[in-house]
């Protein structure tokens, strides 16, 4: 099979092959196409690349390229992670609301509606080359924000997108080892959308044991999500969030947080520095990977969680992988028709009640070689509904301005969003954005 990768020059990328290279399962991926507008970048990560498959029996095929199209034709699965505008553009999607006195962080809040409003255009024209180009391949789509750019890419790919996250997969295990179970043997009762959701329940056996994992307060330590909102707070919930929530939740704490350098301005000078370096001397790529892959690693969320005195991330958390792996089961289950239970972005259909049809949810999916079949889910309660309604509003709205081109429609989404506070805001949001980041600018051209 051949796998293209959307954004192949990307820090993650090496993640994914290595995956490939523990899989040795039939069919398997025996070529990878990495595709990136940037000739450097993907130069950078084939370095990375063949360090990982020395002492490989068999290692997939790698190319690279800058053609779209070459990258697409005859692919059987494509995986899209890619970012438009770079870290340049995160950063300023950050720094701009920070200015207002806003949230600022890459999927959540106003940066994540900037995000989604330069992306999205992007998006429909990809999946508009799928479809002529790979008519049957599976786009598995990982690029930011997921929830949105997924469902934008369904309006050209119908159910041949799917959306994934890590996040869920990270929250449930964490939860059932604080139990002592194993993760592979319990059910999640996990809804919400993507970065917006929470695990309501936890089947094993044929019983609910979250209940009794709220109620044991040294075990619920062990969760970071109840370390970061506090086992008080979860217990209020009666559920584990997603750890975005936080953003939600403690919304005063997680400003103050950012106020100084943000987690996009950090990255931006650590991945240069990496890239750079290979550069300079590709023997030392992978070393070079592993040693930026490890401070990644550490500081994700780190300003909140010492906000929140959540303390370090578990060593177990960072080796065990995220959605690399996710996506190599989610080919696996495709490919050769492994049936499997996975918490996936997809068309809501009527899983989720009191959400549209067409809105795409991050629920749990029946996958196997027919496809993927979303599983009904329990009403959720006006606490957690209300919000993933104004949510899905605000993406929804967002989508429809990306793809007209209109700024009415642009700040309409922004002054939607639980977590700006003005419409007069929502206007300068808009400005500020397209002001610094050209590609926004070029989506959203129109005056309001």
């Amino acid at each position: 099979m051949r796998l293209a990768v959307l954004g192949g020059g990307g820090f993650r990328v090496p993640l994914v092959y290595g995956a490939l290279l523990r899989d040795r399962a039939k069919p398997r991926v025996e070529e990878v196409v990495l595709h990136d507008v940037s000739a450097d970048r993907l130069a950078v990560i084939g370095h990375v690349l063949r360090r990982l498959a020395e002492g490989h029996a068999d290692p997939p095929a790698v190319r690279v390229t800058t053609s779209l199209d070459e990258a697409l034709r005859g692919a059987d699965f494509v995986f899209s992670a890619m970012r438009v505008g770079g870290l340049a553009g995160r950063a300023a999607d950050e720094r701009v609301a920070l200015e207002l006195g806003l949230l600022g962080q890459e999927t959540t809040g106003p940066g994540g509606v900037a995000y989604g409003l330069r992306t999205v255009p992007v998006a429909v024209r990809v999946a508009e080359r799928v479809a002529e180009l790979a008519p049957r391949a599976w786009v598995i789509n990982f690029t930011n924000p997921a929830g949105m750019i997924t469902e934008a890419m369904r309006r050209v790919l119908g159910d041949r997108v799917i959306g994934i996250c890590d996040s869920p997969i990270g929250l449930i295990r964490r939860a059932a080892a604080a139990l002592g179970l194993d993760p592979a043997r319990v059910q999640p009762d996990y809804v919400g959308l993507n970065h917006l959701g929470w695990l309501r329940g936890l089947g094993h056996d044929g019983h609910d044991v979250l209940p009794a994992l709220l109620a044991d307060e040294p075990a619920l330590r062990q969760v970071e999500e109840a370390r970061l909102f506090g086992p008080g707070w979860v217990r209020t919930l009666g559920a584990l969030p997603n750890e975005y929530l936080y953003y939600y939740y403690f919304t005063r704490e997680a400003i103050a947080a950012g106020r100084g350098r943000t987690r996009g301005e950090s990255l931006l000078d650590r991945q240069d520095a990496f890239y750079a370096a290979v550069q300079a001397d590709p023997g030392q790529a992978l070393a070079e990977w592993r040693r930026a892959r490890r401070e990644r690693d550490e500081s994700y969320m780190a300003d909140v969680r010492d906000t929140a005195e959540a303390g370090e991330r578990d060593a177990a958390d960072l080796e065990a992988g995220g959605y690399e792996g996710i996506a190599l089961a989610l080919m696996a289950a495709l490919s050769r028709g492994e049936p499997s239970t996975m918490i996936l972005n997809v068309r809501n259909g009527s899983a989720v009640p009191g959400l549209p049809a067409e809105a795409v949810v991050e629920i749990p999916c029946a996958v196997g070689g027919a496809g993927v079949r979303p599983l009904a889910t329990r009403p959720l309660p006006g606490r957690f509904l209300g919000l993933l309604q104004q949510v899905k509003a605000v993406e929804q709205t967002a989508i429809e301005a990306a793809l007209t081109g209109s700024a009415d429609l642009a700040v309409e989404a922004f002054a939607l969003h639980p977590l700006v506070d003005s419409v007069s805001t929502a206007r300068a949001l808009l400005d500020g954005y397209r002001a610094r980041i050209p590609e926004l600018a070029r989506a959203v051209p129109g005056a309001v």
